[in-house]
């Protein structure tokens, strides 16, 4: 990424030459929540599948304010008002979607932090920067909530066509190599239209979005559940649920000041709500704190800590089995025996050389915010009665399948 300062540009690698539109936006650009973004992966772990997959939040957060500054230059051109005020509100709300964020995405939540999401520490984090700018964020925070009368404004930044998801759904595609992840974002946009105060997508764009759904359902098994991705972040979570616990004990670990923090307190939603250090803290970690501590934690004398730090470091992924069915009653005692004699631990350390769960996705659901499709006569349809090529059942198909990974030999 390449800003010029005078004239505040920034050169994207999937959308070209991005403006800056104003002086406040640009502030929230350069603020250092925000900045804290390009120290953290968009995709986690998935580098270890596809090694290209080096970017970051930051750039897909300015790649959604792009898409989000195109959306509403099209729905203006259809005649829809948008005023200059909402448009701010709405280009600093998506720049701001995703400062909840921790270090590798999803791996904080239930492990260093407890019951609660990303999406209520971004609106934590956007209220204090809200006080900072004395109240200039009110609009932007009220289409975060959905709070805000002009609904479709909450839809471009959390919906089933939003701008977060055209985004990263190209933005991640780019960056793997799985071209055929590719959508065509800028044709989407294009056919974005409003009726009744909900976006919608004009009939001549019903081939865009099939491809848009199809491609969607593609990259969550190729990308976003790719079984290595999944076994190398389960492999994670354990060795900070295995810090965690040593922690607990008083065994004294190596780790940054922000992720002591996490390691040696409980935090919860209460506490992220009523003290402001975790907040402090939270906004002091990201991928750079965990990457230290693997490399110290090698070293360690706990053997699990030290097995599975190791093995992270030099990409040793746990193997992976994927079923479709329950594995059978015994099959994960019998692994975890197997381990704990091979690596001299007991049964109750060795549990954290194996993991097991399901995976469960369905791409698309009516009740939840439907794609409507808006014809020439003013009616609309959902996509799933408007396409001749999708339906209902195969869109919203939920896909379950149960997997087990461990250490391998």
């Amino acid at each position: 990424m390449e800003m010029n300062d005078k004239r505040k540009i920034i050169n994207d690698p999937v959308f070209g030459f991005i403006n800056i539109s104003n002086e406040f936006i640009y502030s929230i650009i350069r603020h250092p929540y925000f900045q804290r973004l390009n120290r953290i992966k968009q995709l986690g772990l998935t580098c270890f599948v596809y090694p290209g997959a080096q970017h970051t939040r930051l750039s897909h957060s300015l790649g959604a304010m792009y898409l989000m500054n195109e959306a509403i230059a099209q729905l203006r051109i259809k005649g829809h008002t948008i005023t200059p005020e909402e448009e701010q509100a709405a280009l600093a709300c998506i720049l701001m979607h995703d400062l909840g964020h921790g270090p590798f995405s999803h791996v904080l939540e239930d492990t260093l932090i407890q019951n609660i999401r990303h999406e209520e520490i971004s609106l934590l984090l956007m209220n204090r920067i809200n006080r900072e700018r004395d109240g200039k964020l009110d609009l932007a925070i009220a289409i975060f909530n959905d709070t805000y009368p002009k609904k479709f404004l909450h839809q471009l930044v959390s919906g089933q066509l939003d701008v977060d998801r055209l985004d990263y759904l190209r933005r991640d595609s780019f960056f793997t190599g799985v071209t055929e992840g590719n959508i065509g974002s800028a044709r989407i946009i294009k056919m974005l239209n409003i009726k009744d105060d909900r976006l919608v997508v004009e009939a001549k764009g019903i081939y865009s979005i099939e491809n848009f759904l199809m491609t969607r359902r593609l990259m969550y098994w190729q990308v976003y559940l790719h079984k290595t991705a999944i076994a190398a972040e389960k492999m994670l979570i354990n060795v900070l649920k295995r810090a965690k616990e040593l922690a607990g004990q008083g065994v004294e670990l190596f780790a940054s000041p922000a992720l002591h923090y996490f390691l040696y307190y409980p935090v919860d939603k209460s506490v992220f709500r009523n003290d402001p250090q975790a907040l402090e803290q939270f906004t002091d970690l990201d991928d750079n704190d965990i990457w230290s501590a693997l490399k110290v934690w090698a070293k360690h004398p706990d053997a699990v800590l030290s097995i599975l730090s190791s093995a992270l470091l030099n990409r040793n992924i746990f193997k992976i089995e994927i079923e479709q069915n329950p594995f059978p009653p015994g099959y994960l005692e019998s692994k975890q025996k197997i381990l704990a004699a091979k690596h001299a631990i007991s049964p109750e350390e060795a549990v954290y050389l194996i993991s097991s769960d399901e995976i469960s996705t369905n791409m698309y659901s009516e009740a939840d915010d439907s794609i409507d499709i808006l014809f020439k006569d003013g009616t609309t349809k959902d996509i799933s009665e408007a396409s001749d090529m999708l339906n209902i059942q195969l869109l919203s198909k939920k896909i379950r399948k149960y997997y087990c990974c461990f250490l391998r030999d």
